[in-house]
């Protein structure tokens, strides 16, 4: 018995050793990242993987900032993320909540082209995308890019608020409509916002995606620099000769810091929606 534990603790600790080595090389891209946004170039290339710099500079993140225009990038870029967010949330769950506990003509099709849809690249609506913004006058504005955006079937999202709608009883919807209520006072004052959990999920999804999204915002800012987001901003900063190598950590630290605060603040319920969405 006593051999077995011993047995069961040399286990557990190996484990624990293997996983604590994953988890390392896990993340050390990103401490890299961090670390070299605080060195010289000549440091960034002489130190090869070491994480520990010689001294905390900033001029990496003053010259990423000013020079760079990393100010107006990350503006613009809070702009777009905030409403794309707010247009596919409000979208889906429209939709997910129509799937979910209506049932129609052809409801079945619908859905399987959703589906179907997940299998086309973004480069293919590329440029279609770009002429339909063209012939409406907004393929130079940030208009134009939060509707590209924002556009598209979301399927993941689409399929979280259908389950989670359809797993809700009946009786709420019932009780909603003897007391006078019509669909939208019904969806907006009763369903909407038990689907929490899932907004959320939607929320760092969407955010992350947003946030992170290169192509489109490069193709439609292209004319435009002052449109620029803090992702296509990025690039600009490998010039043709030379690579800003430093400054580049440097801005790619300064972007992903509203994505950790975003991740913190609501992990909680991003794991309660996904929990919730998969047991439904």
């Amino acid at each position: 018995m006593e051999k077995t534990s011993i047995l069961n603790k040399v286990g557990k600790t190996v484990l624990y050793a293997v996983l604590a080595v994953a988890s390392f090389l896990w993340v050390y891209p990103f401490l890299w990242m961090i670390s070299a946004s605080f060195k010289t170039q000549n440091e960034f290339f002489a130190s090869g993987l070491n994480l520990i710099p010689q001294s905390f500079n900033l001029d990496n993140f003053i010259r990423a900032w000013n020079n760079a225009n990393f100010g107006i990038y990350f503006k613009n870029s809070i702009i777009v993320t905030v409403s794309v967010v707010v247009i596919v949330l409000l979208s889906t769950s429209l939709a997910g909540y129509v799937m979910g506990r209506y049932s129609f003509v052809g409801k079945g099709l619908i859905m399987k082209i959703f589906m179907a849809s997940i299998t086309i690249p973004l480069v293919f609506t590329v440029i279609p995308i770009y002429e339909l913004l063209k012939n409406i006058g907004l393929s130079q504005s940030l208009v134009g890019l939060i509707l590209a955006e924002s556009g598209g079937g979301h399927v993941i999202f689409l399929m979280l608020f259908s389950s989670f709608y359809a797993s809700i009883p009946g009786e709420m919807e019932e009780a909603a409509t003897i007391d006078g209520a019509n669909f939208v006072q019904t969806y907006g004052s009763v369903m909407f916002p038990l689907a929490k959990p899932i907004m959320v999920t939607v929320v760092i999804m969407q955010f992350i995606w947003t946030w992170n999204s290169f192509l489109l915002p490069l193709i439609i800012t292209l004319n435009n620099p002052s449109l620029r987001t803090l992702a296509v901003g990025l690039y600009a900063l490998r010039g043709e000769n030379v690579v800003d190598w430093t400054g580049i950590a440097a801005g790619a630290s300064i972007a992903i810091v509203p994505v950790i605060c975003v991740f913190i603040a609501l992990q909680k319920y991003f794991v309660d929606g996904i929990a919730g969405a998969v047991k439904s």
